[in-house]
């Protein structure tokens, strides 16, 4: 039971209306003693004056021991609860009814006679001379000589003793009944809390845990939600708000996994497509030539072979440069890099390969242009954008790659005349990648994915040198990249 919510809070619950009954058990106590002396008090406030009065002796202000010892005792014996004593005008005991060793304190704190003289708030406890160190309500009267001179005081106290010895013996009889009352009431409003705990705390965590149960047998394809029931308690409201919450959460993480199962899969047949087609050209190639007579065979077969087999290793390539940077493992070095730097080893590259294509590559080089970027990865950003350019050139096309100066900063621009890009393409590319979502993006009904590896790899790439791409496409007219350069400082 201690191990569940409910049974926590019920033992703290317990716990803490015990304590609570307990100090109001004690208070109740000391507000009923307190009421029982100003009762008593206010009662027997002028006892005092009337002994003094009635007594001969005391009336005349006597207060020796040897006189009053006889008169002491007759009025202790008409009041067994009252103790009598006479005090010197310092409050010093001069005269009582006991034996001496009954004598505890042989003085009377004199302020309180005095502040009972001057009529100051009852209860006023006073000095007990029978028990030292303890205090109780008693009344006094001031004694006085028959010239007038004050002489001593009557010091009663109320409730002595013999009244302390009967009221013990009765509360230790009447102990058990009263703590047997007060621990069935004590227990009588447990059992009603556990009844009320059970009624408005453990039915809504019943009915959740019950609605979460039937959530369980729904597929997680479906939309899942909690129903909205009213409830009195806003904790419950709250949580079963925050539970829908996370269950949509949920459910768009699901829509999410789907998507990138459904673009991994569209991107294999993609790969499959582009890997299958130079694959079959090689060996077209090479079995036509295998089977050709020795003297007819033509060389160009073996040429055309070898294309094929490149750009099957090309595409390989860069399917693991990209699982390489999809995983974090290529980290950009950046550092101070010249501009025409990485353009010269661009142009000795690609300007054979547009020769032999039919394409004017024109490269235009800045001296001034000094960039904080990583060579290597720049590079591998022009050449994938260059590669692209020329397979979606056709003969007779141009290429430009020049630098541009524009208000909003720096830009290397390729620009070419191919046969351009869809418009959710350059969205996709222009896009920084993301863990949450593939990265090739495809729309239902096309037949492959609208980036190519190589364009993902220059997502990729900018994505870990810190720059952002612009595009400018028309479909069969060309397009324009503009790579935003960070300058070195």
């Amino acid at each position: 039971m201690v191990n569940s919510l409910f049974g926590r809070i019920l033992l703290l619950a317990s716990a803490c209306v015990l304590l609570l009954f307990i100090g109001f058990w004690q208070w109740f106590s000391l507000n009923q003693q307190h009421s029982q002396r100003l009762v008593q008090q206010s009662l027997h406030r002028e006892l005092a004056t009337h002994m003094a009065e009635i007594n001969p002796l005391l009336s005349q202000g006597i207060t020796s021991n040897a006189a009053l010892k006889e008169a002491l005792h007759d009025l202790m014996l008409l009041g067994p609860s009252f103790e009598i004593y006479t005090l010197n005008p310092q409050g010093k005991v001069i005269a009582f009814d006991a034996k001496e060793e009954q004598i505890k304190t042989h003085g009377v704190d004199i302020t309180k006679v005095q502040a009972f003289l001057q009529g100051e708030p009852l209860p006023i406890l006073g000095t007990d001379p029978r028990a030292e160190g303890q205090q109780k309500i008693f009344s006094v009267s001031p004694l006085h000589s028959p010239d007038g001179a004050l002489s001593g005081y009557l010091y009663v106290i109320i409730g002595g003793e013999a009244f302390d010895n009967w009221q013990s013996l009765i509360q230790a009889k009447d102990l058990p009944q009263r703590w047997g009352v007060a621990l069935g009431g004590w227990a009588l409003f447990t059992l009603i809390l556990f009844s009320l705990l059970l009624r408005y705390l453990t039915r809504p965590l019943k009915r959740l845990t019950q609605a979460l149960g039937e959530l369980e047998q729904k597929p997680i394809s479906q939309p899942l939600a909690l129903p909205l029931a009213p409830s009195r308690s806003q904790e419950m409201a709250q949580l079963n708000t925050q539970i829908n919450r996370l269950l949509q959460e949920v459910a768009q993480k699901q829509r999410q996994v789907t998507q990138q199962q459904a673009a991994k899969q569209e991107f294999l047949l993609h790969l499959s497509h582009d890997l299958k087609t130079p694959l079959t050209t090689l060996l077209g190639y090479l079995d036509t030539w295998r089977i050709s007579p020795v003297d007819e065979r033509d060389d160009s077969l073996l040429e055309y072979a070898s294309a094929s087999g490149q750009r099957l290793q090309q595409l390989l390539a860069q399917m693991l440069e990209l699982a390489a940077l999809e995983n974090g493992q290529i980290k950009a070095n950046l550092r101070r890099t010249p501009l025409h730097a990485l353009l010269d080893e661009v142009k000795q590259t690609f300007v054979p390969k547009a020769k032999r294509a039919g394409i004017s590559l024109n490269i235009s080089r800045d001296e001034g242009l000094i960039l904080y970027t990583d060579p290597q990865l720049m590079g591998r950003v022009l050449n994938n954008l260059l590669d692209n350019a020329l397979r979606h050139t056709p003969a007779g096309g141009e290429i430009d790659v020049y630098a541009q100066t524009l208000p909003s900063g720096s830009y290397l621009v390729i620009q070419d005349t191919g046969s351009g890009m869809q418009a959710q393409a350059i969205a996709t590319l222009e896009q920084p990648p993301s863990q949450t979502q593939p990265e090739l993006y495809y729309c239902q009904g096309d037949a492959l994915p609208q980036l190519g590896v190589g364009l993902a790899i220059v997502r990729q790439l900018l994505a870990r040198l810190g720059c952002r791409i612009e595009v400018q496409s028309t479909v069969d007219r060309g397009s324009r990249f503009m790579i935003a350069l960070r300058h070195y400082q």
